[in-house]
């Protein structure tokens, strides 16, 4: 009978526990140490190590793997779901601006104050903050697509609702529209940073999370740009509600043509893993990562917690800029509804270009801290500079600040999406993303509110300058963040391998290629 060959014996001596696998393998809770006393002997099979045993037996297999074999791989089609969805929160965003931006025509066709004009844009921010637990539950739960498409669903009724409200007497009516359009929001704020993860390599995770974000950009853009063009400052009262019911049909027909692409292309998520990150996200058992559970790890984060309160400062002021920036523009140049639509146009064009380019630079340099400081102070300093020159009387001067301003603001949100994935790895980035916006809805009507209120008391410098205070507070605490950037951790502990000699000595190497496993190898 032929003798079973035996395998190598490795002493604790030689080998300790510690050396059995790395231990920056270990930090941040990742899956590989709950993991390091399993062997592979067989494509999904896995025995048991002793762990009371002085020594433990390598068989005579070339290469036994701790992690399962898992290939990583690049979909082209990952394009085609991140310009649907882009599409879809660009729709949902110009819903949100095309009233505040014409207020004072919409004040006069409605006979409503102004007050009443910037709650059809805060009820966004008010809608948001109750319903964001739900769907982040959903998200975790169901899954991108189902969210995705009930967004999309909310966003086209609410659109087709506000088609039968170009009358004097419908304001209630068109109340309502915007409030199930809000509802849509909840489902796309979310979803960039998702959506990055589930489709995206990590060299190109950031620059696809920036690219979620522009779509909403876009939409701002358009709500900026195409209501004072479609709706003129006319005296006739059915001449202008012609003209309003043209605005409402447009984006009523938009919504819904993406609902149907949404609805027949759009994908929860690629076949294979586009990253080790991924690759670790779908090994974990989905009760290590229940929904409260996830919460409340998020809510003792403190750098996270920082990064969730400087956030909210610093996006609650944009809200506020964009809701209010009619009102400003109207008190120092008076008649120039066309152009205060150009102005926030170009700050959101310029925030698009920003948003861009952290995104990019994010890719190439990691540096996740220093490029929020940097963009936070930045944008202080954009809107310092804004505050000084809109009572110039130069419209050319407000077009160069604004454009400033836009650029690092607008540009900072994505830039908070991916930190905040950075610092809470593992947890699901819906939830992440759904924590920090839910701040900014807070504090966007806290500040539209005080803002507004101010304005109209002392003037727009004033308002601004209040802005100014808080975001000063926002940049202290960005400073105070510690970047522990767990994502980026997790991806380099899968492509550390470990080779051990016959003699029980260990090497250790880098694997960057598509299929990154940590194994144990036994020379010849």
């Amino acid at each position: 009978m032929q003798q079973k060959p035996q395998g190598k014996r490795f002493h604790k001596s030689n080998m300790s526990s510690q050396d059995e696998f790395p231990q920056d393998l270990c930090d941040d809770g990742g899956l590989a140490c709950s993991q390091t006393r399993k062997q592979r002997t067989g494509f999904g099979e896995y025995s048991q190590l002793d762990n009371n045993s002085d020594t433990s037996e390598i068989t005579d297999m070339d290469t036994v793997l701790i992690f399962p074999l898992m290939e990583t791989k690049l979909y082209k089609r990952r394009w085609l779901m991140l310009f649907i969805f882009s599409a879809y929160s660009m729709s949902n965003a110009f819903m949100w601006l095309q009233y505040s931006i014409i207020g004072d025509i919409f004040m006069r066709f409605y006979n409503i104050d102004s007050l009443a004009i910037d709650w059809l844009s805060m009820i966004f921010f008010l809608t948001y903050i109750p319903l964001i637990l739900p769907v982040m539950w959903v998200l975790d739960n169901r899954g991108i697509r189902d969210l995705v498409v009930v967004g999309a669903a909310f966003n086209c009724i609410g659109a087709w609702i506000k088609t039968g409200t170009a009358h004097p007497d419908m304001f209630a009516m068109t109340l309502f529209g915007q409030f199930v359009c809000s509802i849509a929001t909840v489902f796309i704020l979310s979803i960039p940073s998702r959506l990055a993860s589930l489709w995206f390599g990590q060299h190109e995770v950031s620059t696809a999370c920036a690219v979620g974000v522009l779509g909403n950009q876009m939409g701002i853009a358009i709500g900026f740009l195409l209501p004072p063009i479609l709706v003129p400052n006319v005296d006739d009262v059915d001449e202008l509600a012609y003209y309003i019911r043209i605005m409402f049909y447009t984006s009523a027909g938009v919504a819904t043509l993406i609902f149907i692409l949404v609805v027949i292309v759009f994908q929860e998520k690629p076949e294979l893993p586009p990253s080790q990150s991924q690759v670790q996200a779908r090994s974990t058992p989905p009760e290590e990562n229940s929904y409260m559970s996830s919460i409340l790890r998020l809510l003792r984060n403190k750098p996270f917690m920082l990064l969730m309160v400087s956030y909210g400062l610093n996006v609650g002021c944009f809200y506020s800029i964009s809701t209010l920036l009619n009102r400003m523009i109207i008190d120092q140049y008076p008649g120039e509804e066309v152009n205060a639509g150009r102005i926030g146009l170009t700050i959101v064009v310029a925030g698009m270009a920003g948003s861009l380019i952290c995104g990019i630079w994010l890719d190439k340099t990691k540096t996740y801290k220093q490029t929020a400081l940097a963009v936070y102070v930045l944008s202080l300093i954009g809107m310092v500079i804004y505050t000084f020159t809109l009572n110039l009387g130069h419209l050319w001067v407000v077009f160069v600040t604004a454009g400033t301003l836009g650029f690092f603001m607008t540009g900072y949100l994505p830039l908070g999406f991916e930190f905040a994935v950075e610092l809470t790895y593992p947890e699901s980035e819906g939830t992440s993303s759904g924590l920090l916006n839910c701040s900014a809805q807070i504090f966007g009507i806290i500040f539209t509110i005080s803002q507004g209120k101010i304005i109209d008391r002392w003037g727009t410098f004033a308002g601004n300058i209040f802005l100014c205070i808080f975001l000063l507070i926002g940049s202290v605490l960005t400073g105070l963040i510690k970047s522990d950037l767990r994502r980026q951790k997790a991806n380099l502990q899968q492509t550390e391998v470990r080779t051990v000699s016959p003699t029980g000595s260990v090497t250790s190497g880098k694997d960057y290629g598509a299929t990154a496993t940590v194994h144990w190898q036994r020379q010849s």
